[in-house]
């Protein structure tokens, strides 16, 4: 199985990699492949053995064809989304910066509405959507971003790290932790809510799809992972296709940002799996790692969030009565 997995993962980023080089005659677009692969090795082996590494190809092939296919690239963004959420922002994002909105919208009605049409035949009911209950239920993961304080804490002795036999995963006791992880996804959802309708703005005022949709698909994922009571490593890997995106579409400004996910991904790589069992008896090496890797996406957000308020709005010309 893990053999077949890999070949899979490698196949789908091998048919996405062509596609993004393509005869390999436009700078940005071998800028952007070669940072894909400095990403890949520097993460490690996470980048590859979990589910989110199909849909990275995915989302990048969509990313390339959003200006030139939109409805296939809405389709592509759709199919993604359903196999992990993460897709979906750059869905998001391309339909309030793209001019084809109302095409890809009905694109990702159609596959959505198939998607539920078949599972209701295979039998589910309200499992179609149980990914939302499971998110509600969940407790504040130790790699979560808003973690941070807590692990810290463990260090000291004033928090525990225990093991959720319900979701399968790390989570910290803490005072407060509970309460935390409460408001986290709501909150979430709010920041989101803020970051689309400043995109909104900025697209109704004329901006251009390649200045505005790479900071605001970034910004997007980026504030999935930061406001998420999760802190999976592997949701480094939903970073790369936006700034491969950015690296093709507007690769001088693309630089700070496509630094600081290669930085991430080096400390996620440290932290899982490197010390992961050090972290699991909150050391505090691991931690001090998890701490420079969860403030960097606190930085990856800022720097994401100041290109995207410096796109330039072009006011089209009233015309005369």
């Amino acid at each position: 199985y893990l053999i077949g997995w890999a070949l899979l993962v490698t196949m789908l980023d091998a048919v996405a990699f062509a596609v993004l080089v393509g005869r390999g005659h436009v700078r940005s677009r071998r800028t952007a492949a070669w940072f894909w692969c400095a990403a890949l090795l520097l993460l490690g082996p996470i980048a590859l053995y979990r589910i989110d590494a199909v849909t990275v190809p995915i989302a990048v092939v969509a990313g390339l064809w959003l200006v030139t296919r939109p409805t296939i690239a809405a389709t592509l963004l759709t199919i993604g989304a359903w196999i992990k959420i993460w897709p979906g922002a750059l869905l998001l994002a391309a339909v309030v910066a793209a001019r084809a909105r109302l095409r890809m919208l009905l694109a990702a009605a159609v596959v959505t509405a198939g998607v539920v049409a078949v599972l209701l035949l295979l039998g589910a009911d309200t499992e179609i959507f149980g990914v939302l209950a499971a998110q509600t239920g969940r407790g504040l993961q130790i790699e979560a971003v808003a973690a941070t304080p807590f692990l810290w804490m463990a260090v000291t002795g004033a928090a525990r790290i225990e093991y959720s036999y319900d979701i399968l995963t790390f989570q910290i006791v803490a005072p407060g932790a509970e309460a935390l992880a409460t408001i986290l996804t709501p909150l979430l959802v709010l920041a989101a809510a803020v970051v689309t309708v400043v995109g909104g703005v900025k697209a109704a005022r004329g901006a251009s799809f390649a200045r505005l949709f790479p900071p605001l698909a970034l910004l997007l994922v980026t504030v999935l992972i930061a406001l998420n009571k999760v802190g999976s490593p592997q949701f480094q890997t939903w970073l790369l296709a936006p700034v491969i995106l950015w690296l093709v579409l507007d690769r001088g400004r693309a630089r700070t940002a496509a630094a600081l996910v290669l930085a991430l991904c080096v400390l996620t790589c440290l932290v899982y799996p490197l010390s992961y069992d050090g972290l699991l008896r909150a050391e505090a090496a691991p931690v001090l790692l998890l701490t420079m890797r969860n403030v960097l996406l606190v930085v990856l957000a800022a720097v994401s969030a100041v290109a995207l308020a410096r796109v330039p709005a072009v006011r089209r010309p009233r015309t005369q009565e």
